[in-house]
């Protein structure tokens, strides 16, 4: 485990509890998936990656274009789907043929594999990584050691 991937895991274990509120990003008070990650982004970097527009809660599914996946290529390294670690960033596709726009951050790996999330009606929580969540993922990232 390296020592950033437990500290991305101990930013994010402290947004456990958290509402979920669409577009938010403010650890306490409400967030989203991509909430989440920019929250323990401004933590290590101590700003936003980028500017993020407004986005509707079925954003960019009826352009079928991967928005979340091409801003994640921006900021962070992709990593081949089997190198798991802690502290990755988990991009899901939640329904087949569908632009791919949850995100979670791996908590713990191997058999009792968790990661955590923004979810609706649910808040922030650490989930197992399940079977049905493990067929989800179609892209995994880590955080750089810095930015440029």
């Amino acid at each position: 485990m390296s020592d950033q991937g437990a500290r991305i895991i101990a930013i994010a274990r402290r947004w456990i509890g958290t509402p979920y509120v669409h577009q938010s990003a403010r650890r306490g008070a409400g967030s989203d998936c991509l909430g989440l990650v920019r929250g323990v982004w401004r933590e290590l970097f101590d700003a936003e990656p980028e500017a993020v527009p407004a986005y509707s809660l079925d954003w960019s599914e009826t352009q079928a274009e991967e928005r979340l996946w091409h801003a994640s290529l921006r900021h962070l390294i992709s990593k081949p789907l089997e190198l798991e670690a802690m502290g990755d960033v988990l991009l899901f596709r939640m329904r087949q043929g569908c632009v791919a726009k949850h995100l979670g951050l791996q908590a713990e790996t191997g058999q009792q594999g968790s990661f955590i999330h923004a979810y609706a009606r649910h808040g922030v929580v650490e989930s197992p990584l399940s079977r049905p969540w493990q067929r989800r993922i179609v892209a995994r990232f880590e955080f750089p050691e810095e930015t440029t």
